[in-house]
């Protein structure tokens, strides 16, 4: 039986001489599994769809629950993102994210859209890469059913805390006078929790463009990394690798004050 679908590739492996083994985000089937025979030859028509973050139309030939690629057309390839080493590390850890909390054969729009929103955002917009990652790491926990409550403290009721902090373990709000555990909380400040807001509750289509200064990306960027990693319970490679650049960048790569979108 034959599929047709559009899929972005989230993870690519060689096998054999000529393949490839692909972890394929699809729009109607969710995670899927796919070999792509041959597509390792020279001049083969799959070879540019058959890449890490490469977003296409593509035909599945299903036989016995196995998939393989028969056609793909390439739709979007982010050529952005690939010629920035710092932007493709951050790319790849999105999909490994995004490979981490998907569903083998469960639709789910809401991750295809936000990763590929994402990778636009990192390919098109010029928008600090600290913001974007934050951005991506707080509304992937929302759209994976661990979404924080952020509208006021959980002990007090106050809306506009004075000294907010996230429970990055209970995922709520709370004041530091309140208290939930200090030892697994994140500082933030006025700007960060507005940030915070605006990518819970705020329009999806507008995921970045909030205004954000460099003492709140410090504070907004700390809690959603720290807050994914806890209720994930795990770590990501690609995130090493990532900090791995960044942290040895020079001063002047680090995070910068960000507008409103245009």
């Amino acid at each position: 039986m034959h599929i047709k679908t559009q899929g972005l590739i989230l993870r690519e492996t060689n096998y054999k001489e000529a393949d490839k083994i692909l972890t394929v985000l699809t729009r109607e089937g969710g995670r899927r599994t796919v070999k792509a025979r041959g597509c390792r030859r020279k001049n083969s028509p799959l070879a540019a769809s058959a890449q890490l973050l490469v977003w296409s139309d593509m035909t599945l030939f299903d036989y016995r629950d196995r998939l393989t690629l028969n056609e793909a057309e390439p739709l979007e390839l982010f050529w952005g993102v690939r010629s920035d080493v710092d932007k493709l590390a951050l790319g790849s850890y999105f999909a490994e994210v995004a490979e981490a909390v998907a569903e083998e054969g469960r639709p789910d729009q809401a991750l295809l859209s936000l990763v590929l929103n994402s990778l636009y955002a990192l390919d098109k917009l010029k928008k600090p890469l600290p913001l974007v990652k934050a951005a991506f790491e707080l509304k992937l926990l929302c759209v994976a059913g661990y979404e924080p409550l952020l509208d006021a403290c959980a002990v007090c009721g106050e809306e506009e805390p004075a000294d907010p902090r996230l429970d990055i373990e209970e995922g709520v709000l709370h004041c530091a006078a309140c208290g939930l555990g200090d030892g697994a909380s994140r500082t933030l400040d006025c700007t960060s929790l507005a940030a915070m807001r605006h990518v819970v509750y705020g329009d999806p289509k507008r995921l970045f463009s909030f205004p954000m200064d460099a003492p709140g990306m410090a504070k907004m960027s700390t809690a959603c990394e720290d807050f994914l990693r806890t209720q994930l319970d795990r770590g990501f490679r690609t995130l090493d690798f990532y900090h791995q650049l960044t942290d040895a960048a020079p001063a002047a790569s680090q995070p910068q004050q960000g507008g409103a979108a245009p």
